[in-house]
């Protein structure tokens, strides 16, 4: 089987390296690459790279996520959120090639507070939303083989996110302030890029497991009581830590404004995925605490 990953130098692509190198022979594609094309905002060029290499599996990670400067860049957004995963879908459909792509709880609109699934209606609250629906969208019709999984909160050891700025903020401040009225799970990049490995398998042998799903870890927080929970654990893993921080206070988001507007609820139900997968999602803090005893 071959593999062709586009996306690779990002958090999930990083660990999809991994998570795929032994089920065949992987093509692993960044952002710039001397022999193929890898860059997003340049779709023919990624056909290209695409009939040249002529693979059995194409695993997109590659997005753009700067969710606030997608809202003034909105069609470099939507050339690399949604264009070129449907030109990905239009090759793939000519070669008979499975598609994995990532998508996001920024596809709903927050509202409520029970976990959606995956037939719930959706309305983007932004740009970034509304290209990534796009992009489900343009995969569904083509017609091609595919497995879409929407995911939220996705972090890793490798590169920046949430916990490293809460505890480079922790030993600058006495007092940090984080918003509490938003709920989701945070998710590895490591987990989601297992779950792929194994839904490429599964699904090469059960066709019919193909389609649309919800991948996050399990359980629920506020990005205030995951701040609290990094830093607590850090405290743990390393007593001898320098942290100033005293307080942890939580506010609503509207202390924060942002050019995109978030879901505050971002609870996403991975039934169908559990079921069909025979998977068992871990529970979000399990991931965290693992990734704090990696950086730390």
């Amino acid at each position: 089987m071959k593999i062709l990953l586009l996306g690779s130098d990002g958090q999930v692509g990083w660990e999809l390296q991994r998570s795929l190198s032994v089920l065949g022979d992987l093509v692993a594609l960044g952002h710039s690459t001397a022999e193929y094309c890898g860059d997003f905002a340049n779709p023919e060029g990624i056909a290209r790279t695409v009939r040249a290499l002529h693979p059995d599996v194409i695993v997109n990670a590659a997005a753009h996520t700067a969710v606030d400067k997608a809202e003034s860049e909105t069609e470099l957004a939507r050339l690399i959120n949604a264009i070129t995963p449907g030109v990905l879908a239009r090759e793939s459909k000519k070669l008979g090639a499975l598609l994995v792509h990532y998508s996001t709880d920024y596809v709903f609109d927050g509202s409520g507070d029970a976990p959606r699934n995956e037939q719930a209606p959706v309305a983007p609250l932004s740009v970034y939303g509304q290209t990534k629906l796009e992009a489900e969208q343009l995969i569904q019709s083509s017609g091609c083989r595919h497995l879409i999984f929407r995911t939220s909160w996705v972090y890793a050891a490798r590169g920046g996110n949430f916990a490293k700025t809460m505890l480079r903020l922790a030993q600058e401040r006495e007092q940090l302030t984080v918003i509490n009225d938003q709920f989701g799970a945070p998710t590895g990049a490591d987990m989601l890029a297992d779950v792929t490995a194994h839904a490429i398998v599964h699904a090469q042998q059960h066709p019919e497991s193909l389609g649309l799903y919800h991948c996050v870890a399990g359980g629920e927080t506020t990005w205030h009581a995951y701040a609290q929970f990094v830093l607590d654990t850090a405290k743990q893993l390393q007593p001898e830590l320098a942290l100033k921080v005293q307080t942890v206070a939580p506010v609503a988001t509207s202390a924060f404004p942002t050019p995109a507007k978030r879901p505050q609820n971002s609870r996403l139900n991975t039934r169908k995925l559990q079921t069909n997968f025979g998977l068992q999602l871990p529970h979000w803090q399990h991931g965290v605490a693992r990734m704090l005893q990696e950086i730390l």
